[in-house]
This record gives structure tokens, C-alpha cells and sequence, in this order.
């Protein structure tokens, strides 16, 4: 079963769109247990109202992919939920192949790439390794932060077109072109979303940014969000588990 249909299913049976981000603040390397002890304690509370987990490199950094991290991603699927690595492969392919391979031996369903990087001797190499493995590749098309528009947002020249458009609306062809598994569309752009959503289809949205960073959760589904990414906002929280609930239920009711 293709990663795509697998989150399909997550969402339907845990009836949620929504997604945990695990954002902690730093912690010294003689704390580091603590990460994983907030990490364990927030997905216990959360999981009866999310679909799925992103894991940040903020925290794969301290807690490694073959000690703390393999624990929790297998903690994730025990709870019926998928795991994915928001990793932004940014390299050269046969760097993103090894980066690919280690993410997806330590059991995560899919990888977040950066599009930058192109297809020949970049990202090509990766959507090989996830179609073996029957794995996903999401690709990054426009971020959350106010910044995004400095990359994302630019108007490149397209050599085999001849046409002018914007990076974003490019990407967001490529996805379509590569078969990608999903697209990432900050919360905080609901025009964007609602733009891309035009062009990709069928091809999923995940949106990030709700709550801490201002994104909307009625503006984003509406504007064609399917999965809403919520970080700090959840694992901040005095109450994870209560504002979880909030979060899905108003996503549900919109």
C-alpha cells in the first residue's frame, strides 16, 4: 500500500486531519532524556486526535536515528499513527540517497524534500529509494514563515517554457510531474494553498504553521488543505491532550 493511501487511512480511522509536529525547546546534551521523555509523554496524550507525527531535525540531532528516535517512531506506529521525517533533503542525489536510506531504515513512513535541488542527480534518487521501499516523499513548496517569499516566492525564468512564473506555482508542477506523495503549503498562506491546490489535484496539501505561527485552521482547509501540521501550539501546551481535541474538532466541524 502506497504511503498516500496509508495516511488516507490513518485519517479516516483516527477521524483527524491533523498532525503533531514534536517542537521542544533546546536542551543541553546531559539533558537530553528530557526530549524524549517530553516526546513519549506528548504522544500519549495526543494520539486518540491526530493521524500522524513530524519529527523535526531539532530533535533527530540530539537523540540520534538508531537510539531515542527509532524508539519513537515505533511508539508512533503502535499507536496507529504514521511517522514523517521533516528532514528538507537538500543535497546532491547520492548524498539525498544515503540521507533517504537512513530515515527510512529507522522506520519513518516518508521524508519532507526540498525541490531546489532539482531531478537528475537530486531528488531522483530519493523518490527511487521510496518507491522500492514503498515509502513517501513530500515535497516542500511553500513555507510557513514570513521569509518564504525571499525563495519560494521569487519569479524564476523556466528554460524549457520560455515562461515566466513564480517559484512556488513551479514547484508545485514538479510535484505533479514526479508523482510526489504530498506538498507542503504553510497555514499562514491560504492564498497559496488555494493556488497550488488548483494545480496539484489529487496530490494532498500539508499545511504547517497553525497556532504559533498564525496560520488558520478554517482558512486553510478552506483554501484546500488536507493535513494540518500543529506544533508548539500542542506540545507547549499546559494541556496537550485538551488542545489536541480543540484543534480536530474544529478542524472536523470545518
Amino acid at each position: 500500500m502506497s504511503f498516500r493511501l496509508k495516511m488516507e487511512k490513518s485519517a479516516r480511522s483516527k477521524r483527524s486531519d491533523i498532525i503533531v509536529a514534536l517542537d521542544f525547546p533546546f536542551e543541553k546534551p546531559e539533558n537530553r532524556g528530557n526530549l524524549f521523555s517530553k516526546a513519549e509523554h506528548t504522544l500519549d496524550a495526543v494520539h486518540p486526535y491526530i493521524c500522524a507525527v513530524k519529527f523535526n531535525r531539532h530533535l533527530v540531532l540530539p537523540l540520534g536515528t538508531s537510539n531515542g528516535i527509532s524508539g519513537l517512531v515505533k511508539k508512533v506506529h503502535d499507536l496507529g499513527l504514521m511517522a514523517i521525517m521533516d528532514c528538507k533533503i537538500n543535497d546532491i542525489g547520492y548524498t539525498n540517497q544515503i540521507i533517504a536510506e537512513h530515515y527510512y531504515a529507522a522506520d519513518f513512513d516518508a521524508l519532507i524534500a526540498n525541490p531546489f535541488v532539482g531531478w537528475e542527480e537530486g531528488l531522483k534518487p530519493v523518490f527511487d529509494v521510496a518507491r522500492k521501499l514503498e515509502r513517501g516523499v513530500i515535497l516542500l513548496v511553500y513555507m510557513s514563515h514570513k521569509g518564504a517569499w525571499e525563495g519560494y516566492g521569487q519569479t524564476i525564468h523556466n528554460a524549457e517554457t520560455d515562461e515566466k512564473l513564480l517559484q512556488y506555482v513551479s514547484f508545485a508542477r514538479k510535484a505533479l510531474k514526479w508523482d510526489a506523495d504530498g506538498v507542503v503549503v504553510g497555514a499562514t498562506y491560504p492564498e497559496k494553498i488555494r493556488e497550488i491546490h488548483e494545480i496539484l489535484d489529487k496530490i494532498p496539501i500539508y499545511s504547517p504553521g497553525i497556532g504559533a505561527q498564525g496560520g488558520k485552521i478554517q482558512s486553510a482547509l478552506k483554501a484546500g488543505a488536507r493535513y494540518l501540521i500543529v506544533g508548539r501550539a500542542i506540545t507547549l501546551s499546559e494541556n496537550p491532550a485538551e488542545t489536541a481535541k480543540k484543534i480536530r474538532d474544529i478542524a472536523n466541524q470545518a
